[in-house]
């Protein structure tokens, strides 16, 4: 079979299976020839560690596999594979690293990446969607949204300021604020409103919270469809995943209780956030694992990110999804994610300061 996943763990075991790939379902299968996680330095292969759930890249690899005949091997996890890598040095077998935000991408650049110089990536990938020093690159935008409740909410526009505002009292639900996808929002508000008002404006929305921070994005909307709350924060494609959601349909009672408003779309332009990848610094199949790269960011690999996982493609001309385009129009806040990065550390000081999930 073409791909093979694996579920890690920061430290390796001798009891750990391979999960084989068939489409998007998973079968459990004896352990392979590699599942001590070294020796992966012949053959046609590519070895993935990532932070991306498995059913979500799958189609992506099984096309890669099809196209060039290179196997993918991948390692999931939700924590803990930059540490691994660190902790495997010069004999990691990792190849390409993925991940689900910026600030993992950016901790992966800084500790065990290494700088791909790629015409194709350069050229596909705008530059406010990669690192400087060629040292990381996104794959797909996801916007932080509002999600509110068709029943209780009339307005058609909202700014993420006027989510501390008192008549939002009760009304707003949201997950942990030192969650990656909440610190990288509540950086981009730091990043522009300096540290006083962004102390203020984020004492003002735990001020709203109807409860402690808790649960994921899709519990938020849960909440706005129970009344727990008129207003959530959660990632785009989530929408997606709920109005498409037949294995588990009550999600898609949620998804019609809510609908998407893009906060500071006529203004600043809203909070995005991305996936990305980078090359990892020991790459043992570093010639593989760069065509995996380029194909990530062919117009083939982001139609399917976009008709698949209902993400934005980073690559111009490549349209989004028609169910995506259809909850409106996605103007971009221009802060590069560079910038937003740099205010993570403190945004999360702040969070724990003014006892954000208490």
């Amino acid at each position: 079979m073409p791909l093979s996943v694996r579920r890690g763990h920061p430290r390796p075991t001798a009891t750990r299976l391979w999960l084989l790939s068939l489409t998007l379902g998973f079968l459990l299968a004896p352990p392979s020839a590699h599942a001590d996680g070294h020796n992966h330095r012949s053959g046609e292969s590519v070895n993935v560690y990532s932070y991306r759930q498995p059913f979500l890249v799958a189609p992506l690899f099984e096309k890669f596999t099809q196209t060039t005949g290179i196997d993918v091997r991948v390692i999931f996890a939700k924590k803990g594979l930059v540490e691994r890598v660190e902790a495997e040095g010069e004999n990691s077998p990792a190849d390409v690293l993925l991940t689900v935000d910026i600030s993992s991408l950016i901790h992966a650049a800084e500790t065990v990446a290494q700088p791909v110089n790629s015409p194709t990536l350069e050229k596909f990938i705008p530059a406010k969607a990669r690192g400087s020093d060629n040292q990381w690159f996104a794959l797909t935008y996801r916007a932080r949204v509002a999600y509110v409740a068709r029943a209780r909410v009339t307005q058609d526009s909202l700014s993420y300021a006027a989510l501390a505002d008192p008549v939002f009292k009760g009304r707003v639900c949201l997950r942990s604020g030192q969650h990656p996808y909440n610190n990288a929002l509540f950086a981009s508000q730091l990043a522009h409103l300096g540290e006083p008002a962004f102390r203020a404006w984020l004492t003002g929305l735990k001020n709203n919270l109807s409860e402690k921070p808790s649960g994921n994005d899709r519990a938020q909307v849960r909440r706005v469809y129970a009344g727990s709350c008129d207003v959530a924060i959660g990632n785009t494609y989530y929408m997606g995943k709920m109005q498409t959601n037949s294995k588990n349909p009550e999600q898609k009672d949620w998804a019609r209780a809510a609908r998407i408003i893009f906060p500071d779309a006529q203004g600043r332009g809203t909070h995005v956030n991305v996936s990305g990848m980078v090359m990892a610094k020991h790459a043992p199949n570093r010639e593989n694992a760069l065509k995996l790269m380029e194909f990530l960011i062919s117009k083939e690999a982001q139609r399917l990110y976009a008709e698949v996982n209902f993400e934005y493609p980073v690559r111009a001309g490549v349209a989004p999804s028609a169910l995506v385009a259809g909850w409106g129009k996605l103007n971009a806040d221009p802060l590069p994610l560079e910038t937003i990065a740099s205010f993570r550390k403190r945004a999360s000081e702040i969070v724990d300061e003014i006892g954000f999930n208490n």
